[in-house]
């Protein structure tokens, strides 16, 4: 996910993709304990677009 793209979102839709995020980043590391995880790159990603959506809308909600 690309930072313009995530920039767009209002602050209700950057919410509702940080719980997203958050619980696939869960389900990840569930797979993971249990040796079940198939790509274990992509909890890198979740990780890295978690912190950028929750950079942003730290940044929006701060200039309110």
């Amino acid at each position: 996910m690309k930072v313009a793209e995530i920039r767009e979102l209002s602050v209700d839709e950057l919410r509702g993709r940080e719980k997203e995020l958050d619980d696939q980043l869960f389900r990840l590391r569930i797979q993971k304990s249990m040796g079940q995880l198939e790509a274990p790159a992509k909890v890198r990603t979740v990780r890295k677009d978690l912190a950028k959506v929750k950079t942003i809308l730290r940044e929006k909600v701060g200039t309110r």
